[in-house]
């Protein structure tokens, strides 16, 4: 039988308390005031959040580590802390290791999380993809009508200024990752399923197994909203409460008269037949709409009237890197998006299309510029096909090598062979191996009145800034010659 968490005042210890999911673990533990620690490789503005909330930080992941997050009570006893690891770290890692050797109880982050929502009324957001945004679409919209929930996502948000908020209700609001298989762990008052597809061919051989892993999950929720927009959740998981973008669906709740401007998304809600009002969203895109769907339901039935959660939701602006807008330099819209697969690529750049048509002063032609960073070795050669067709929205598509995500290339795939696949369906692509290969690319390519897309799990935002600045500059040099 699985070591249960101790809650009640023995230390944690995370190992890589940087990460996006771990900080947000890391941060609801020291808000109850539990002694944690942890280490990691670099101060960000997530790991500086942790310690202005006493989180002791070690900048290197060392055996030394364990033995100095070991306490040493008045009484003479010793308290072993109890060890928290994602699945990126495995028995090579020297803390890891010393923390094996020294007897340490040892978890998965999602250990942590499935302890804390089995003290609450959980409700758990799940699917291959929008589970970021719906999480923090409920939580925003439950915390704004004062509910006020504990959340714990996968991204930041500014409303809570990160990825974590420990609020005073019994209700815990959490994003369930399926990538590893540890969503089996998670059982929840009310699980929200978006969408199924494979999306991790480096932990599942088939969807089969994808599915079998969200059924598991389904049986563990007393209720199951699921999208009947998506036919493999509709038939498989079979929801309890079901929403869709299609009036004939015949789902409990429906968006109609749907209309998409660069403002934003308005449609008509309706809620098992019954039109309960008009919606408006900040944020693009019929996906976000689908999501915004799933809050809706959520909010419903924990009886939230429908002004409310109208006026609430549209006053939401999203989370960070999903169609995040970065800066406007030289007539030209920056914008950073986490989306890495063929999927969300399409749905993302429908939005930067629909958003392409705002009307800037003194630009004749408004592109859409895809920067593509492909994401691991295996997603991309299992879904080469799909991701060869995913940028018809995209005026012009740049492409850079795979970052690895720590994978081996097995398949010998290649960034070059992304870009000839995407040149099969597209006529203007183009391949920029290296972060600096691809802001050297973009000085050619940019021009006044883009909208430049950022598409990536790993480090390609980091050229963003430089590429603005790069931009503010012409702009200013223009400016100064046209005197």
């Amino acid at each position: 039988m699985p070591m249960a968490v101790d809650f009640g005042g023995r230390p944690f210890h995370f190992i890589g308390v940087g990460g996006i999911g771990m900080s947000a673990l890391a941060h609801v533990l020291a808000q109850r005031q539990l002694p944690v620690s942890g280490s990691d490789s670099r101060l960000t503005h997530i790991t500086r959040r942790l310690q202005k909330q006493g989180v002791r930080i070690f900048w290197s992941q060392e055996a030394e580590n364990i033995a100095q997050a070991t306490q040493q009570l008045t009484t003479g006893e010793v308290k072993l802390p109890q060890v928290v690891c994602s699945t990126a770290i495995g028995p090579s890692n020297p803390e890891y290791k010393a923390a094996l050797d020294a007897g340490c109880p040892m978890f998965h982050r999602s250990d942590i999380l499935a302890a804390l929502m089995n003290q609450t009324q959980g409700i758990a957001i799940a699917g291959t993809h929008g589970k970021t945004t719906t999480s923090s679409m409920v939580g925003y919209l439950l915390l704004k009508a004062g509910i006020d929930p504990s959340i714990v996502i996968g991204g930041e948000v500014a409303t809570w200024q990160g990825n974590a908020y420990v609020g005073t209700s019994d209700y815990m609001v959490a994003e369930a990752d399926e990538s590893d298989g540890s969503l089996v762990k998670l059982s929840a008052a009310m699980g929200i399923i978006t969408n199924i597809e494979l999306d991790h061919p480096d932990h599942y051989s088939t969807l089969d197994e994808v599915v079998g892993i969200f059924k598991h999950f389904a049986q563990q929720c007393d209720v199951v909203i699921g999208s009947a927009d998506c036919e493999t959740v509709l038939s498989q998981i079979q929801p309890t409460i079901t929403y869709s973008l299609r009036p004939e669906s015949g789902a409990d709740y429906i968006a109609t008269d749907i209309c998409e401007t660069a403002q934003g998304t308005t449609a008509e809600i309706w809620e098992r037949g019954q039109r309960i009002g008009e919606l408006h969203l900040a944020i693009l895109g019929r996906h976000n709409l689908s999501n915004a769907l799933a809050a809706i339901a959520v909010a419903r039935r924990l009886g939230v009237e429908f002004d409310a959660i109208a006026s609430i939701m549209a006053t939401f602006k999203g989370a960070k890197r999903r169609f995040d807008h970065r800066g406007f330099h030289n007539n030209i819209l920056f914008v950073d998006d986490y989306a890495h697969h063929p999927s969300e690529i399409k749905v993302t750049l429908a939005a930067a299309k629909v958003k392409s048509t705002e009307i800037l002063e003194g630009v004749n032609q408004r592109r859409v510029v895809a920067v593509f960073q492909p994401h691991r070795y295996s997603r991309i050669t299992t879904l080469l096909q799909e991701f060869s067709t995913a940028f018809t929205n995209a005026d012009h598509v740049v492409v850079t090598d795979v970052y690895s995500a720590g994978e081996k290339n097995t398949s010998g795939i290649t960034g070059e062979d992304v870009t000839s696949a995407i040149g099969e369906h597209h006529t203007q692509v183009s391949y920029a191996a290296t972060l600096d290969d691809v802001k050297a690319r973009l000085a050619t390519v940019l021009q006044p009145g883009d909208l430049v897309i950022f598409l990536t799990a790993g480090n390609l935002n980091q050229v963003i800034p430089e590429v603005m600045t790069y931009q503010a500059e012409q702009a200013e040099h223009a400016a100064l010659t046209s005197v």
